[in-house]
């Protein structure tokens, strides 16, 4: 018999009941009760999946503890799982899956110069923190912002996506390829397969760099760019 009929085990996904084999359902349907009743303060208006181990229920029994577990406190139980070794880890990367697929609110950061041959990749979008030398690469499967200098290579949109943007404080790329959209820079200057831009800045200005009309366009940032893009 375990030294407690009921013990509660916390997950990332929801709680685990390790529940006494041994004694009448009844009573255990009470220690249950006790136990939540308890722990309220710490599960309070908590939305949660709930699983079982150490003892053999049938649904009506799970479903009897789940009502009793839910009249006693402020607990919402949205489902019961199959107990298993790997359910957290399974369940995680499912959540984290989907979180990175449709989120588009997900990004990495990297913080720090990327020199000469250096490479980085982001499952999502990409924010910069430092100057992106020439000879540098970075690639991602959403946008990219850097921070400081672009003038090595961008890579966004790297599943195909030409909705994507690519934006610098400083923006003197060698190149910036958007899906399938590329332009080039030929030693710096505008070429008729190169990029396309808007009337260049008097100063150093924010730029993005956009698929428009089948060509990359680099233009300066404004409010009213960033409404028609976000």
């Amino acid at each position: 018999m375990n030294s407690q009929p009921v013990m509660i085990k916390s997950s990332k996904n929801g709680i685990n009941l390790i529940l006494d084999d041994k004694i009448p359902f009844e009573e255990l349907l009470e220690e249950i009760k006790k136990k939540f009743i308890d722990s309220e303060k710490f599960f309070k208006d908590a939305h949660i999946a709930i699983s079982f181990e150490g003892r053999s229920l049938s649904q009506d029994e799970q479903f009897e503890i789940v009502e009793t577990i839910q009249q006693c406190t402020t607990i919402t139980i949205i489902c019961i799982l199959d107990h298993d070794e790997l359910m957290d880890e399974v369940m995680q990367r499912r959540i984290d899956a989907y979180q990175e697929e449709h989120s588009p609110q997900t990004g990495q950061f990297y913080k720090g110069t990327l020199r000469s041959g250096q490479q980085i990749e982001s499952q999502t979008s990409l924010v910069v923190l430092g100057d992106v030398n020439p000879g540098a690469k970075i690639i991602a499967k959403g946008n990219i912002v850097v921070l400081g200098a672009l003038k090595g290579i961008a890579y966004a949109g790297a599943d195909g996506d030409p909705g994507c943007f690519v934006a610098a404080l400083e923006m003197d790329p060698v190149q910036i390829k958007i899906g399938d959209y590329i332009g080039r820079s030929a030693d710096k200057k505008e070429t008729a397969k190169g990029f396309r831009r808007k009337a260049k800045p008097e100063a150093a200005v924010p730029q993005i760099a956009t698929v428009y009309e089948q060509q990359i366009l680099i233009e300066p940032i404004s409010s009213g760019l960033l409404k028609n893009i976000l």
